[in-house]
């Protein structure tokens, strides 16, 4: 077995393969061990965390009424860590040229069916403005790897542009990030451009087979790409977001990978990865979802979310609407605190029918507006917010708030500020309706005096257009 290192500088230290592999191994045999099993669970109930070991022995084992534990004590510890917050964005793809030859992705570089596109700064902003009046504040920017059509210069100019554009009552206030692995040098200037979280999915943690869905291209070093946060992180990014694309490669390996993956950030930065995705593969141009031998079933997706939710409970969790309704209901009560929102998932997809650029076929094609009707009527409170962003609340210092299950004082009231904005400017008049009443029943909820006092202030300088956070 190749020496696991969780404080290496180096992929083969903290995702050694053999590692992850052993741990897999003892995971099956101990899922067998009642006893075992309900030590874990007795651990998980305590609310700081599981180590993969754990995880993946709880996922292993398939007593149904285990599931039933895993999933209400998931409920309870996002509850504790999170409340009942659902934070929205929306994706921008700026651009599909690409330059490698992934193999489960339409963009690679021998797809010659697809329509190649890059957006002009002009045709971004037409963009935003649209996103600006569904009621969108924060964007996750995506683009292909390709160093011609898009360096790192036209991506910052793109965020410069972002955060440029005012429209009516639009603005764009939080720009994550999800573009290639690259230098540190190049993370500082994305740190210095004021990127939010910087995205980046593994794809899979299994080397082999990331190198066989990955023959050409620069994305091919597994090495790089895994090494990628580390850079980043040293780059100033505070910030960053984890993911594996379920569906790839067996399932509870990307669990274990992931896990050791933000261990090794949090011993080694002292913050864990702000966010973890959860894709799961979808059809797309090219892509047949039949060619890939690891699919993962609905009530094993669910259980992964579950279980990442208690081995991190500090971790923002995102699902996309890859994902169709009945499944992102159930995820929401399972430990995700994040989702898209009337989405396109092609260039330009915001403001043309530009469904033949499509990065994979969205399965919840909800408008914005009965995203946030849907989330209301099922007990979440949306959220809008980037406050923690804005007052320098990023990477250690978010963490240790979170950790002692005080982001509520803050995200709380800031979610209400964000919905009574997306109320008064955004809302279908049911929505509205609904948002208020929501507004109501939370300013009734127990807290001190003078808290309530500042709430009410600031919801009603918010009504008159001056936004302030906690």
């Amino acid at each position: 077995m190749e020496h696991y290192d969780v404080m290496s500088a180096k992929a083969a230290g903290f995702m050694a393969q053999g590692k992850i592999e052993h741990i897999l191994k003892l995971a099956r045999d101990y899922s067998q061990d009642h006893e075992l099993v309900e030590g874990l669970l007795g651990l998980a109930e305590e609310m700081q965390g599981l180590p993969a070991m754990a995880a993946a022995t709880l996922l292993l084992n398939k007593d149904k009424d285990i599931t039933d534990r895993i999933f209400a004590l998931a409920e309870k510890v996002k509850n504790a860590y999170y409340g009942n917050r659902i934070v929205l964005f929306a994706p921008l793809y700026l651009s599909n040229y690409c330059v490698n030859g992934c193999t489960y992705c339409p963009y690679h570089r021998q797809n010659v069916h697809i329509p190649r596109k890059k957006m002009t700064q002009e045709e971004i902003k037409a963009e935003v403005i649209a996103l600006q009046d569904m009621g969108h504040k924060r964007l996750a920017l995506e683009a292909g790897e390709d160093p011609v059509h898009n360096p790192l210069d036209y991506i910052l100019e793109s965020i410069d542009t972002i955060y440029g554009i005012r429209h009516k009552s639009g603005v764009i206030r939080r720009v994550n990030v999800n573009i290639a692995a690259t230098t540190v040098e190049n993370y500082r200037r994305l740190h210095d451009a004021k990127i939010g979280t910087y995205i980046l999915f593994q794809e899979t943690y299994n080397q082999k087979e990331y190198e066989r869905l990955h023959p050409k291209g620069p994305k091919s070093d597994y090495a790089y790409h895994t090494e990628a946060m580390d850079r980043a992180m040293q780059g100033g990014i505070e910030d960053v977001g984890l993911g594996v694309l379920f569906g790839l490669n067996n399932y509870a390996y990307e669990l274990i990978g992931l896990l050791l993956h933000a261990d090794h950030l949090e011993k080694v930065y002292g913050a864990g990865p702000h966010t973890i995705s959860v894709p799961r593969l979808r059809p797309a141009d090219g892509i047949n979802t039949a060619d890939f031998s690891n699919a993962l079933p609905d009530d094993m997706f669910l259980k992964i979310i579950a279980l990442l939710r208690l081995a991190v409970p500090y971790t923002g969790l995102i699902i996309s609407t890859r994902e169709p309704e009945y499944i992102r209901e159930a995820a929401l009560h399972l430990g995700i605190s994040q989702i898209s929102g009337g989405s396109k998932t092609s260039v330009g997809g915001y403001t043309h029918n530009a469904e033949d650029t499509a990065q994979f076929e969205i399965a919840d094609n909800r408008t914005l507006d009965e995203v946030i009707n849907w989330l209301i009527r099922t007990g979440h409170l949306p959220s809008f917010c980037t406050a923690c962003y804005g007052s320098g609340r990023q990477g250690r210092d978010f963490m240790e708030i979170c950790k002692q299950k005080q982001i509520h004082k803050f995200c709380s009231p800031n979610a209400l500020l964000t919905l009574n904005e997306y109320l008064q400017n955004y809302a279908s008049p049911e929505t509205k309706a609904l948002g208020q009443e929501v507004i109501k029943n939370e300013l009734a909820r127990p807290m001190s005096d003078h808290r309530r006092q500042m709430l009410e202030l600031r919801l009603q300088e918010a009504a008159r257009g001056n936004v302030r956070f906690f």
